[in-house]
């Protein structure tokens, strides 16, 4: 019987698993992971086992209690918020990062692009600055979200942002360090 990995247990949010080089990608974050001294949590399928008859709701039900509580046995997220589908990260992605920040586990991101998340819609959507001085769609009038952000500021104060996902492993490896030294001091 092998073992059961010891270490700081990560969960490898994003959209990766969308992705037909999926299983390269978690294996590569794996790999880090390990190299780190982390155990790394791949998104789960819900233990759903080839052959799996039911619906598509019972389907959709196991993933995400599979997903939730691999997130809550985790010690903290890596979650990358690339740009999917167009210009905001994937939403289940963000719901992954609302649901540890809920849990104060800590998070670290990547895959963000540079600039500011209104250029970048600015960039796809025509944009005129408001009366007031805000940028807005000038279609509908909707306020495009300012504060020289690279995301929704929800994301972005939530999260520490790193420029890779190997960088953000090596972060949240530091962060996690930090609180376990903190915690043997308050012993």
């Amino acid at each position: 019987m092998k073992a059961r990995a010891t270490g700081p247990r990560v969960y490898l949010a994003g959209p990766d698993v969308f992705f037909p080089d999926s299983k390269q990608i978690f294996q590569s974050l794996l790999a880090h992971c390990e190299r780190l001294g982390m155990v790394g949590l791949v998104p789960s399928d819900g233990g759903i086992s080839e052959g799996f008859v039911g619906t598509d709701d019972e389907l959709a039900q196991r993933i995400y209690d599979g997903n939730v509580a691999l997130m809550q046995e985790a010690d903290g997220v890596i979650a990358n918020l690339m740009s999917f589908r167009g210009v905001e990260p994937d939403s289940g992605t963000a719901f992954e990062v609302g649901f540890a920040a809920a849990l104060q586990k800590p998070v670290v991101t990547y895959g963000v692009p540079e600039g500011t998340y209104a250029s970048r819609v600015a960039a796809v959507i025509p944009t005129t600055p408001g009366s007031d001085g805000n940028l807005r769609e000038t279609q509908s009038g909707v306020l495009v979200e300012g504060l020289g952000q690279r995301m929704n500021l929800m994301l972005t104060r939530s999260t520490v942002m790193a420029p890779t996902a190997e960088a953000a492993l090596a972060m949240l490896r530091d962060m996690l360090k930090g609180s376990s030294d903190e915690d043997d001091k308050a012993v």
